[in-house]
């Protein structure tokens, strides 16, 4: 079987996006994502007009490699350095409403769960929907390039 570790993470993301946006009714964003910026470093909102099932797919990518993981982890993951003009720029975290509202999202899908104390991990629907996609996804780059073959790690 093959990790989603060893999947490019564009690819990844991409086919999990399109994945959650047809089959997750519960994952959809709220009327205020059009006008939203991503955090106080970006100066304008998101172009892409799917970048919400993007950043769902993205946050649940991080959750499985670094779960469990808390909102406030999250923002800093996603943050960046704000422009100031002259001055020195300085780092800033990433909004912590949008994260907060695709976490609920997500929870209400049943593919995130919250732990007691530690922040939200991956539930076994989840996990197996990010294993299924990325063994999709590896069968395809390695019909089109057998050379990848080698970075398969076989479970024993």
């Amino acid at each position: 079987m093959v990790s989603p570790r060893n999947i490019p993470a564009d690819r990844l993301i991409r086919e999990l996006a399109s994945y959650l946006k047809e089959n997750y009714p519960q994952i959809k964003p709220p009327v205020w994502a059009l006008f939203v910026k991503t955090g106080v470093h970006k100066e304008r909102p998101p172009q892409n007009p799917d970048w919400w099932y993007i950043r769902c797919a993205s946050l649940l990518r991080k959750i499985f490699l670094h779960g469990p993981v808390g909102i406030s982890r999250l923002r800093t993951a996603y943050g960046g350095r704000k422009r100031r003009g002259v001055k020195k720029e300085h780092f800033r975290k990433g909004s912590g409403a949008i994260i907060r509202k695709i976490l609920q999202q997500l929870e209400q899908a049943g593919l995130v769960t919250k732990t007691e104390k530690d922040g939200r991990i991956l539930t076994g629907d989840g996990l197996s929907l990010i294993y299924r996609l990325s063994n999709r996804i590896f069968r395809d780059l390695t019909r089109n390039m057998p050379e990848l073959k080698k970075y398969v790690t076989v479970a024993k």
